[in-house]
């Protein structure tokens, strides 16, 4: 009976530890945008850089281990050359949506490296403004992969500063025009820094 008592207790109190531990994170990042350039079926695209905007929650499955998804907003310019428009340009809002895994180690107390990868979609759409050119161009949503690393430097046990390089790739967008299709992928950077707050 005493060992059973005993066997409850250390179960009991090594759950309610386990509990206490931050499972969950929310960060708020700041990243650039660039691509590169894109040749092919006669058509060059060139892609200004741009900064945007990422935000990511991660849910911790074990210690090293998460699941990630992932929100990002940037705007730039899309440059298209072909042999008979030398000059189309496209104003567009960039949206990423993707769910990641997230491989994480502890290394010197503070500094926690990690590697992602994982799949979702980017999403262009067309500003018709001055930046444009071209006021029949359409949506595209181009599924694709990210991959990327980083690490994240503890600040508390409730805060840490995170730094990544992240890759997407996918099929450059062609904003439902025949003539802008370069049957090309491309691997879009977006390095970030921000911030993390575990819960």
């Amino acid at each position: 009976m005493m060992k059973t008592m005993v066997l409850g207790a250390l179960i009991l109190s090594a759950a309610a530890g386990y509990a206490q531990e931050s499972r969950q994170d929310a960060s708020f990042s700041a990243t650039g945008l660039f691509g590169p350039q894109v040749n092919g079926n006669d058509v060059q695209l060139n892609s200004t850089g741009a900064l945007g905007l990422l935000a990511s929650y991660r849910y911790m499955l074990t210690p090293r281990s998460a699941l990630e998804v992932n929100y990002s907003f940037a705007q730039n310019n899309e440059k298209y050359a072909t042999s008979y428009l030398p000059y189309g340009r496209v104003h567009a809002r960039e949206q990423e949506i993707t769910g990641a895994y997230v491989f994480s180690l502890n290394f010197k107390k503070n500094y926690n490296p990690f590697l992602e990868a994982g799949v979702g979609g980017l999403i262009y759409t067309p500003i018709h403004d001055y930046g444009t050119n071209l006021l029949d161009t359409k949506q595209n949503t181009n599924v694709g992969g990210l991959f990327g690393g980083g690490l994240a430097y503890e600040l508390s046990p409730s805060w840490d500063l995170r730094f990544e390089y992240r890759g997407f790739i996918a099929k450059a967008p062609d904003f439902g025009l025949a003539n802008f299709k370069t049957n090309r992928y491309e691997i879009i950077s977006t390095p970030a820094i921000g911030i993390a707050y575990h819960f």
